[in-house]
């Protein structure tokens, strides 16, 4: 909007924030009138709209300068719209729902989790109005079952009314109305089993739902639902959430918000990421002021506040495009203590050290710190973590996640950012059935891999070694594995397919919030959350059809139609034998999809093999280099374009001929199958995709021995105890390195440094005779070929 307004109008500031308030207020009215039209009381609509809009717009606001300050002030404004408070607040406050479902799904996780007590929790909905929440929490569980007590406190006497009848009319007897001071409000003063019981430390950590701190009036459930930005001493609220709250209890809010990027909000590692957080110069400014005038503070301190005083769980933000795009967000967060053994134990998994646990554990941290000796191995996470303890700052996200599975890393950093929140790989090309038959994964096996779209991490899985150490410097790729571990996790074997065999699922946005959410990072929530489009797509476009690799296999599909070869490719995928399919390849398809100018203008072309397929230069100039090695042109000098081209024309011809003589597409070969059709079959697909391994993968502690990391491979294993490891799998990212550099040997040297005696390196290569592979054996590494690309033979399916 604020683009649009730029083109049209002056460049006064006030002149703008005057012509949008003009617009918006036209639209908001728009909004209201389609309302109505499908209202079946129109009548009774339109007087809701006329209430709201003369309180919100035109009635002056009173209250201030009596005795009972900020109640008379949200009287003078709420009084008069009670009774249609509801009514016009569907549309304007967004996230409401979501953030209840969240919370929801969070409480259900952890009643399920080992070792928690049975006792019902206690929930309390602070500014909770006309009890509008409470009733939509019905949706997602039994209020009247599950909650020992609900408690609604809001200052406002008329909303409070408007509750006590919805809970009389509703027959909820555990849901009671409080008229009283958020900042007041105590369990010991409402729960008669809390009253005379002493006071605790709950800077202490204390299991969720423990008797200790259910006999000491803690709240299980606090949510404030746009209501914090309507408190203005909102800095002693949310100390009083901290006070109100045990260890492992869970707050959720939703409210609107303001703030810029640039105001500290990226550069503080607690706050569970940054997606869409940014609000331009303009939104900040109008927001402000339109909100200002119903006495709605968008100040950034208020989030700020709440991500100092709370660790931070799922964060995300978003615009209600409906009414202007006005920023609001989603907060689910939990007690900021943390148990210090925890901390070490997670660390000693992250790098595969010994857990040792210590006496006067933040002493110790502290000193080591300010000693700046390494007294031992420590990841990037224990470090960022140590120095948020001693600034009594929140630990990163990571910390609080119901698993540990992911982490946690900087996404502010360049070699984050230049992915553009976007993986390259949908799916994985390398062939998990090789791996397995060279590697002979065993249960004390401790992999470390490349993540890719995750479906070979998935395979080694089943496989139950000891531990995989999942790497990946694009943070999206692993967002990808993240969702899948939190699919099997969470869902049924149907769903499952839906989402990873057809790449589709129609309900997935619905799925992602109310059961993948309590399993995924905060980080890899707010991605899913912003490309929840990816599956649900009405273009026919899925899974398989995103990320860089799209641009291959749309194209190629392009090329199919244009070239009149669709029925030719349909009938390759439903060939029943090798023969037929060699057939319908030779006649059909090789001559005109093998021929040499369309290798040279399109497959041969820079860009498409880097953007497409993802093949750097580096890789690039290796298939060349073996091109002319091979037709003894390697003393021509300069490569010239003609024979770049012929060069990558052969890489293709001995990568494809292969595939379609050797292998039967339709029942054995998923990875062209998938590029050709877009999804899986249910005769042919990866073999975590079948019933059996859901069953596997989806039992409880199946991914415990995961950890996902989001940096380079070298820094990974330079922070993994030395002897350690005894399987690396870095498929073809040896080939990205430029000869002559040493990125190369330090790599293979760190590798060699944390690799167990006898541990084993399996990559892959666009080479026959990769560079680096001497200086692999001059570290003392016996390498052996076991697969090569030559005409007629395939190494991958």
């Amino acid at each position: 909007m604020a683009l649009l307004l730029g083109t049209f109008m002056p460049s006064e500031p006030q002149v703008q924030i005057i012509g949008v308030a003009v617009v918006l207020s036209i639209l908001i009215a728009a909004v209201f009138v389609l309302a109505l039209r499908s209202s079946k009381d129109t009548f009774n609509g339109f007087t809701s709209f006329c209430t709201f809009f003369y309180v919100s717009f035109l009635k002056p606001h009173c209250g201030d300068n009596s005795g009972n300050g900020q109640q008379d002030a949200l009287e003078s404004f709420y009084k008069a719209q009670a009774g249609v408070y509801d009514a016009t607040r569907t549309r304007l406050l967004r996230g409401r729902e979501d953030m209840l479902v969240l919370v929801a799904a969070q409480l259900q996780h952890r009643m399920r989790s080992k070792g928690l007590a049975p006792t019902k929790p206690i929930w309390v909905d602070i500014g909770g109005g006309t009890g509008y929440n409470i009733e939509k929490m019905s949706a997602s569980l039994d209020v009247p079952e599950f909650f020992s007590s609900v408690y609604l406190v809001d200052l406002s006497p008329s909303l409070c009314e408007v509750a006590r009848q919805r809970f009389a009319r509703l027959g909820w007897n555990n849901v009671k109305v409080v008229c009283q001071d958020a900042r007041s409000f105590r369990l010991e003063d409402h729960e008669p089993s809390y009253l005379g019981a002493p006071a605790i430390d709950r800077r202490s950590y204390t299991p969720y739902l423990s008797d200790t701190y259910r006999a000491h009036g803690a709240a299980d459930l606090i949510t404030l639902s746009y209501s914090l930005s309507m408190i203005p001493d909102f800095y002693s609220v949310i100390d009083s959430l901290a006070s109100l709250l045990p260890p492992n209890g869970i707050v959720g809010v939703a409210d609107f918000y303001v703030q810029s990027i640039f105001e500290g909000a990226a550069t503080r590692n607690y706050t569970g990421g940054v997606l869409n957080r940014h609000v331009n110069w303009l939104g900040r400014v109008f927001w402000r002021a339109w909100f200002e005038v119903d006495r709605v503070g968008l100040e950034s301190s208020r989030r700020d506040y709440l991500e100092y005083r709370l660790g931070t769980i799922v964060s995300a933000d978003a615009r209600n495009y409906m009414l202007g795009g006005i920023p609001y967000y989603i907060w689910i967060g939990t007690h900021k203590s943390y148990p210090h053994e925890t901390l070490e134990r997670l660390d000693a998994a992250v790098t595969e050290s010994p857990y040792l646990s210590a006496m006067n554990h933040r002493q110790n941290l502290t000193r080591n710190v300010e000693q700046s000796v390494p007294q031992e191995i420590r990841s990037k996470s224990f470090q960022a973590a140590i120095i948020n303890l001693a600034g009594d700052l929140p630990l990163p996200s990571a910390y609080y996640q119901n698993h540990h599975w992911r982490i946690h890393y900087d996404d502010q950093l360049r070699k984050h950012t230049q992915f553009n929140n976007s993986y390259i790989y949908a799916f994985t090309w390398e062939d998990a059935r090789v791996d397995q038959r060279l590697l002979k994964i065993k249960e004390d096996d401790v992999i470390l891999a490349i993540t890719s779209a995750g479906d070979n991490i998935l395979a080694y899985a089943l496989q139950n070694p000891r531990r995989i150490h999942a790497v990946d410097l694009n943070p999206s790729q692993n967002h990808l594995l993240e969702l899948k571990i939190a699919a099997f996790t969470a869902l049924d074997y149907a769903d499952v397919w839906k989402l990873f065999g057809d790449g589709r699922h129609e309900k997935f946005r619905d799925l992602l919030v109310s059961r993948l959410s309590p399993h995924l990072s905060s980080r890899a929530f707010q991605y899913w959350l912003d490309k929840a489009a990816t599956f649900t797509s009405q273009n026919g476009h899925g899974l398989y059809e995103t990320g860089g690799s799209r641009h291959a296999i749309r194209g190629v599909r392009y090329l199919f139609r244009i070239l009149g070869l669709r029925s030719n490719i349909q009938a390759l995928c439903k060939a029943k034998t090798l023969n037929e399919q060699r057939e319908i390849w030779r006649l059909g398809i090789r001559g005109v999809l093998l021929s040499r100018i369309l290798s040279w203008t399109v497959i041969g072309n820079e860009n498409f093999l880097w953007k497409a397929l993802g093949v750097p230069p580096a890789q690039r100039n290796m298939i060349q280099a073996d091109f002319l090695e091979h037709d003894d042109l390697s003393g021509t000098g300069a490569v010239r374009s003609d024979m770049k081209g012929q060069a990558i024309w052969e890489y293709v011809v001995n990568t494809l001929d292969p595939v379609v003589e050797n292998t039967l597409i339709c029942e054995d070969n998923y990875f062209y199958l998938l590029c050709l059709q877009g999804k899986y079959s249910r005769k042919c697909h990866p073999a975590y995709l079948t019933p059996k391994a859901h069953v596997k993968l989806s039992r409880p502690g199946a991914f415990d021995g995961l950890r996902i990391h989001t940096d380079e491979i070298n820094e990974v294993v330079s922070r993994i105890t030395p002897g350690t490891l005894t399987i690396a799998v870095v498929m073809d990212s040896m080939d990205w390195f430029t000869p002559g550099k040493p990125e190369a040997a330090q790599q293979i040297a760190t590798l060699n440094h944390a690799l167990r005696l006898g541990g084993r390196v399996l990559l892959r290569s666009a080479g026959l005779k990769p560079w680096y592979v001497s200086q692999f054996e001059q570290l003392g590494f016996a390498a052996r070929r076991v697969g090569v690309r030559v005409p007629g033979s395939c190494i991958d399916r």
